[in-house]
C-alpha cells in the first residue's frame, strides 16, 4: 500500500519522533516506507497532495489541523486515493465527527486497518482564500459571527488555549450587529433574514462538542444550514441552552437541507471555510458534491456524529 505522509510542521511538537511514529506503525501494517512532505505558509498542503496523486500512492494521512486536512481533500476529490486523517490541530472537526481521535497510534490503526467511505464535499463558487486555499470544505462554510471569530482568534492562542481561546473571541463577538440577508436554497424563493451567522455544513458538531445539526453526516448527499439569529445576550443564552439540550425549534434557530446555498449580503462579510478565512465578500454560494472523497474511518463508524 503506497502511501503520503503531509504534516503541518506548526501542529507538531516533536516533528521527527512523530515521523519515526508513523514509519513504524506504518512498516508494522506491512506497508513500504512512506512520502513525507511538510506543508509552508505558501502552500498548506494542495501541492503536496498533487505530488503524491502525481507519484501513484493509494493513501494520503494528512497532519495537521482542519486547514491541513481541507487542503489535501481538495486535491483527492473526485480520486480514488485514500485520505486518512492524524489529527493534530485545534479544531480536527471532521475527525471528531467520524470518530478518528487525537491518539496518534488509533488514527493510524484506523489508516492501515479501519473502513474506507466515501463522503461529500462541500464547493465554494469564487472562494479566492486569503490563505491560498481552494473552494472546497468537508466540515463547514460560514459567513458573519463565526467568521470574525474565527479570523480573530490567534494562533499563538489556539496553539496555548485550544477551543478556550475560540470561546474567549467568540464572547467579545456577542454584540456583533446582525447581517441583513438574502437566502436560497435550491434556486427556491429568497429568504430574507437578520443573522449573526449563516453556517453551510457537512457535519453536526462543532467546537467543543457542541452538535448544532444532530440530523447531518457527511455521506447523506446533502448540506445541512444553520440560520442564527439572536439579537440580545439573553437571545444566546436561550438558544446555547437549546442546543446544548438539543431541542427541536430552538428559538433564534433555523435549519435547512439543500445541495445548493446561495446567500447575499449588501455589502462585504467575512467568511470562513473549514476554519480558515477566506475574502470577504457580499455573497457565499455552496454546492454539495457528493460521495467526491474517499475517506479511512473506524471499521465500526456509520458517519453518524457520536453520541448520536
Amino acid at each position: 500500500m503506497r502511501s503520503a505522509v503531509i504534516v503541518n510542521p506548526s501542529k507538531v511538537a516533536d516533528l521527527d519522533a512523530h515521523r519515526e511514529e508513523i514509519r513504524g506503525a506504518l512498516a508494522a501494517a506491512g506497508w513500504p516506507d512512506p512520502l513525507w512532505f511538510t506543508t509552508t505558509p505558501e502552500d498548506p498542503g494542495c501541492g503536496m497532495a498533487a505530488q503524491a496523486v502525481a507519484e501513484g500512492v493509494e493513501v494520503v494521512l494528512a497532519c495537521g489541523g482542519d486547514g491541513t486536512v481541507m487542503a489535501v481533500a481538495s486535491v483527492l476529490a473526485g480520486t480514488d486515493i485514500a485520505l486518512a486523517l492524524i489529527p493534530s490541530g485545534t479544531g480536527n472537526l471532521l475527525a471528531t465527527n467520524v470518530g478518528v481521535t487525537r491518539d496518534v497510534p488509533a488514527a493510524l490503526a484506523v489508516a492501515t486497518g479501519g473502513a474506507r467511505r466515501r463522503i461529500d464535499v462541500g464547493l465554494v463558487d469564487g472562494a479566492d482564500t486569503v490563505s491560498g486555499h481552494p473552494g472546497t470544505f468537508t466540515v463547514m462554510a460560514g459567513m458573519g459571527f463565526d467568521a470574525a471569530m474565527v479570523g480573530e482568534t490567534q494562533d499563538d492562542n489556539k496553539r496555548r488555549f485550544g477551543f478556550l481561546a475560540y470561546a474567549a473571541t467568540g464572547l467579545r463577538n456577542l454584540r456583533r450587529r446582525r447581517i441583513p440577508l438574502r437566502i436560497r436554497l435550491d434556486g427556491g424563493t429568497w429568504m430574507h433574514r437578520r443573522v449573526s451567522t449563516v453556517l453551510i455544513a457537512n457535519v453536526g458538531r462543532l467546537q467543543g462538542g457542541i452538535m448544532l445539526l444532530p440530523d447531518a453526516t457527511p455521506d447523506d448527499g446533502w448540506l445541512d444550514v444553520a440560520v442564527l439569529t439572536p439579537r440580545h445576550l439573553s437571545d444566546w443564552i436561550q438558544l446555547g441552552v437549546g442546543v446544548m439540550l438539543r431541542r427541536r425549534g430552538t428559538p433564534r434557530l433555523e435549519t435547512y437541507r439543500a445541495r445548493k446555498v446561495e446567500i447575499r449580503t449588501a455589502r462585504d462579510e467575512p467568511r470562513e471555510l473549514d476554519g480558515d478565512v477566506i475574502a470577504a465578500a457580499p455573497m457565499l454560494t455552496a454546492r454539495i458534491s457528493p460521495a467526491a472523497l474517499l475517506l479511512c474511518v473506524p471499521a465500526t463508524s456509520d458517519l453518524r456524529p457520536r453520541g448520536v
